[in-house]
């Protein structure tokens, strides 16, 4: 079986997601939307795979807004194109933070500025925690999504909806993939004065958040089981 990874950028990648993934017989196969080089000019080109030649999609998170297109540019649009032509192929989509929103977006909802951040270590309310655990979850996001026409939501916070599933595809506004390592190349990639500047500690951000690693393989192996029915 292929898993689509799509990177939105170079600090970040499928961390515990992909490493249960692959244990679980998936073969990755990476598309980094943003090189290192272009990060704080994100306009790039990109051309994105065809979603029918893979088993599961990976839509990761990105530090960009999905409606910001004058900072990135076209491809977003691109991308939202592969998500519904996966949704139509019914390709079973993990969406994660951005991806959760891309994937919201491309299939009739809507993405918007939150009424407050999240940044750091979160709890979410469940209706399905064999499937959404209530955490506590990585988060770091400015924004949210409106849940898309015919999908359920199953999960929240004050902030706004944190999960839905719609069809065979899972969208998560939290990061299960976040591993000590991933959460280290984003503070050192501006996240550090951002999380300064907003008063929070940077030191609580850099300690390893217990049971991490076991909530993400069981949220994955959930995924497929319930959700994508793999």
């Amino acid at each position: 079986m292929r898993a689509l990874i799509i990177r939105h950028d170079h600090p970040s990648n499928a961390g515990f997601v992909g490493e249960r993934l692959a244990e679980r017989g998936f073969v990755p196969h990476e598309v980094t939307v943003v090189p290192e080089e272009r990060f704080h000019s994100p306009d790039v080109r990109v051309d994105f795979p065809r979603p029918d030649d893979y088993d599961v999609v990976v839509s990761l998170g990105a530090p960009w807004s999905v409606y910001d297109t004058a900072a990135i540019g076209t491809w977003i649009d691109d991308e939202l194109t592969l998500l519904r032509e996966a949704f139509k192929a019914d390709v079973p989509v993990l969406g994660i933070c951005f991806g959760a929103q891309a994937l919201a977006a491309a299939l009739g909802g809507t993405v918007e500025r939150a009424p407050s951040f999240e940044i750091g270590r979160h709890e979410v309310d469940s209706d399905d925690p064999a499937l959404i655990a209530p955490g506590p979850w990585y988060q770091w996001h400015f924004d949210r999504f409106t849940v898309p026409p015919g999908a359920r939501e199953i999960a929240r916070s004050a902030a706004g909806p944190q999960a839905y599933v719609v069809g065979r595809s899972l969208g998560v506004q939290f990061h299960p993939e976040v591993t000590p390592e991933i959460m280290t190349a984003w503070l050192e990639n501006g996240g550090d004065t951002q999380a300064e500047e907003l008063g929070l500690d940077v030191a609580a951000l850099r300690l390893p958040l217990p049971g991490a690693r076991e909530r993400a393989h069981a949220l994955v192996d959930a995924f497929l089981a319930d959700v994508a029915k793999l």
